[in-house]
């Protein structure tokens, strides 16, 4: 599976997550170092799967 050596552009869905948006490189070397840092918390994940896409959508154009 390709990694994302430039990163991924704003609003792209990961490549690496699989038919139920689970990512296929948990607990593999190959997992960007991002990833594991980014700690759900409440004030990402809100109620619900729509409050936490529009929290990340915020935070990947912030430091897009």
């Amino acid at each position: 599976m390709p990694g994302l050596p430039h990163g991924k552009p704003a609003g792209m869905p990961c490549p690496h997550l699989d038919e139920a948006l689970r990512c296929r490189l948990f607990g593999q070397p190959e997992r960007p170092a991002v990833c594991g840092s980014l700690k759900p918390s409440q004030e990402m994940c809100g109620a619900d799967r729509a409050y936490a896409m529009h929290w990340l959508s915020a935070l990947e154009r912030a430091t897009g």
